[in-house]
């Protein structure tokens, strides 16, 4: 079995398990009050999986494949070996944490990102509900690191997969043991940290970016003082879900891109 097929693997083990979790110790509300509107939610988060899954070796990996490897410059030696997948993921995941905050500020990159926070409930599939369109954009952005960094293919291809799984795990709706998740929430983003990011309030959007490691957030004055409680309310304000359809069309309908500030409403978990 090839390296991206122990990936595949890997990722799709780790997506069951959390699903199954989650509907066995939840944290949050689930979607279950609705039946139909549940099944319709997930059927629109596997169909944008299933595009990007067919995205992925069409687009993705030759663009990844194309830029690594020295286009400009050779890698030093001394940036090989495991330290030199240490600053090849941290450089990525600084790089997508900045994204991911244009992704918020810039009208056109919000309207790509929208559907990911039009979900008005979180699971495990919601780290895999990105327009296609988001995927395409983020990955000839992120030529710009790997081309400048020389960083190679394989660190790449293991910073992709440890994004996905981090997405997944933030993503999920499990209850994590309260001392466990502040544990982990110091170096890694966990459920109740990135949760906050999907509160539907403006504020609280527009704060806690991070995708592996939550210091970004902290370092660069984006985390958010809210709790996750589980009431929290998800989605965009003022914004319904839409179909699977119009999820596709969404980025080409102008879409109110998150405002910086916002009231704080009672009950939001604010501390």
């Amino acid at each position: 079995m090839d390296p991206l097929a122990y990936k595949t693997f890997f990722l799709g083990l780790w997506m069951a398990l959390f699903f199954v979790g989650e509907r066995l110790a939840a944290a949050g509300p689930l979607p279950f009050s609705q039946p139909a509107k549940a099944r319709a939610r997930l059927a629109r988060n596997i169909g944008l999986w299933v595009i990007l899954a067919l995205l992925s070796p069409l687009i993705i990996l030759p663009l990844s494949a194309w830029g690594a490897g020295g286009i400009l410059w050779t890698r030093p030696e001394a940036l090989g070996g495991v330290f030199g997948l240490f600053i090849s993921v941290i450089a990525l995941d600084l790089f997508a944490y900045w994204l991911h905050r244009a992704y918020h500020r810039l009208g056109l990159l919000w309207r790509l990102h929208a559907p990911h926070h039009f979900d008005e409930h979180l699971d495990a599939t919601s780290a895999v509900r990105f327009h296609p369109g988001e995927v395409v954009v983020s990955a000839s952005l992120r030529l710009a690191p790997i081309i400048l960094l020389a960083i190679p293919f394989t660190h790449v291809a293991i910073f992709e997969g440890l994004l996905l799984a981090s997405a997944i795990f933030h993503h999920s709706n499990i209850a994590l043991p309260p001392r466990l998740e502040r544990a982990l929430s110091k170096v890694f983003v966990t459920p109740g940290h990135h949760w906050v990011h999907h509160h539907a309030t403006h504020e609280d959007t527009n704060s806690n970016f991070a995708g592996v490691f939550s210091l970004w957030d902290s370092l660069f004055g984006t985390k958010s003082a809210t709790k996750r409680v589980p009431a929290m309310k998800i989605g965009v304000a003022g914004v319904e879900d839409k179909p699977f359809l119009g999820l596709l069309l969404s980025p080409f309908i102008e879409q109110p891109a998150p405002r910086e500030k916002a009231v704080e409403t009672a009950g939001d978990g604010r501390a």
